[in-house]
């Protein structure tokens, strides 16, 4: 888990998990959060810029995430790093009783 603090407290964060399957522990499942009062500032850049280091470091070749399919700033942010989209999860979250589509996107050009 990597975080980003500010003076009121932790306001980012990416957690990055390694598949343990020795057919996919090249492959690391991750999840990132920025408070809403701190997005567009940089700081999920940064921590997927740290998350792809770490990834590099630690022989990760395939890296992937599912994003809210209507989070354009978020789609746009992933697709800068190079993730890809490789499928679509009709009603794949829920929150307050409605459910949401999901893209899932891949990274899955990191070196050995």
């Amino acid at each position: 888990v990597f975080v980003a603090e500010a003076p009121e407290g932790l306001v980012g964060r990416l957690s990055v998990a390694r598949d343990v399957h020795p057919a996919s522990r090249h492959v690391a499942d991750l999840g990132l959060m920025v408070a809403a009062s701190h997005r567009r500032q940089g700081i999920g850049r940064a921590l997927l810029h740290r998350t792809v280091e770490w990834a590099r470091e630690n022989g990760v070749r395939k890296l992937e995430l599912h994003v809210f399919a209507h989070n354009a700033p978020a789609i746009a942010l992933y697709e800068s790093f190079g993730f890809v989209q490789e499928g679509y999860r009709r009603l794949h979250y829920r929150r307050d009783g409605t459910y949401f589509d999901a893209i899932l996107m891949a990274l899955a050009t990191l070196p050995e």
